[in-house]
């Protein structure tokens, strides 16, 4: 998950660049598809919806897979399975509706948001009233309870994004980090403090409003300071009483182990992001993502933990190639827990 370029208290929140490692599309779509998953609505809505690795989907079509994607097995937790909306950001601003039609006919019936006023890329549905956009979306199949909103929405322009957030019908406002997102190894405990309080004063703010403030662990959040990682002490300064967490997956490549974490702040979360990857020595980072299922995660123990822990629900997001993000599904719903 990505923030955007906003400061707040001295600090400019930056974006990454993702999307680094990408593959033809068809070639990931026979590669990690199960042939005998390839008679399935959720198979055939791929293959008939992508265009240029986004998930595309139009008229009738979108209903027919749509329809057929409603009667299949549930995923391991029973909650809906859902995705970020990120990794799909450039064809929501070119095709809103197709994009959203594309995910559903894929077999997720959860998303979640970034803020239209706080990133750039969802800009588009500025043109939308809360109610309306929400609207859309449920006629589409799609439920929305959660968005990852910009620093300076939360810290200096909390009352609105509240108000936004409760008219949509939200009860989930996240933030991707706190602190830079590309950290220089210069803070210190005390920049921990710095950037935790103004969150849990947006936090108390929306707790009051009905809705959680979530924190996502990445950025700073997932650095260490003198060997010490730093998401721990956000999470001991963090009001639990109007705090929950959102827990990246992929931060086990940085040492952040997410059943251990599960289980060491159990009751403390409520949703989680989820990444698969393997070994590549090729990739600028050593990792490349691969559908669920297929990369080094145990899902099977992550889910168990997560659910001990507290989590409510979960979002596939895979940026490096969104086309790996319906190929997940199968594997969520044959995964027993």
């Amino acid at each position: 998950m990505e923030t955007r370029g906003d400061v707040c208290n001295g600090v400019r929140f930056t974006d990454r660049v993702g999307c680094q490692h990408r593959k033809k599309l068809i070639s990931p779509v026979k590669q990690y598809y199960p042939k005998q998953f390839r008679t399935d609505p959720v198979y055939k809505g791929i293959m008939h919806t992508m265009n240029r690795r986004m998930f595309l989907m139009r008229g009738a079509a979108a209903s027919a897979l749509a329809t057929g994607a409603r009667y299949l097995p549930a995923d391991p937790l029973g909650l809906p399975i859902g995705c970020q909306t990120y990794p799909v950001r450039k064809s929501i601003g070119t095709d809103f509706a197709g994009t959203m039609k594309g995910l559903r006919a894929a077999g997720f019936t959860q998303i979640e948001l970034c803020s239209p006023y706080g990133y750039d890329e969802f800009a588009s549905l500025q043109k939308y009233k809360p109610q309306e956009l929400r609207r859309m979306l449920n006629d589409w199949g799609l439920g929305c309870i959660s968005a990852h909103w910009a620093p300076n929405e939360l810290f200096q322009k909390a009352d609105e994004s509240i108000a936004y957030a409760k008219e949509f019908g939200m009860t989930q406002m996240a933030i991707a980090a706190l602190g830079p997102f590309d950290s220089k190894g210069t803070e210190t405990v005390d920049d921990v403090k710095r950037y935790v309080e103004p969150f849990n004063a947006f936090a108390e703010k929306a707790h009051a409003a009905g809705i959680v403030a979530l924190l996502h662990n990445e950025g700073f959040v997932s650095k260490y300071i003198d060997g010490k990682p730093v998401y721990d002490m956000m999470v001991a300064q963090l009001n639990p009483a109007t705090t929950k967490l959102q827990f990246q997956v992929s931060t086990m490549q940085e040492g952040y182990d997410p059943v251990t974490y599960f289980k060491k702040f159990s009751g403390r979360y409520i949703s989680m992001h989820c990444q698969d990857w393997v070994k590549d020595s090729s990739a600028k980072s050593g990792f490349r993502q691969v559908p669920l299922g297929k990369g080094v995660v145990d899902w099977k123990a992550v889910f168990t933990a997560a659910k001990k822990a507290g989590v409510k629900n979960y979002f596939v997001e895979l940026e490096e190639d969104p086309a790996l993000m319906p190929l997940s599904v199968p594997y969520l719903r044959s995964l027993k827990v």
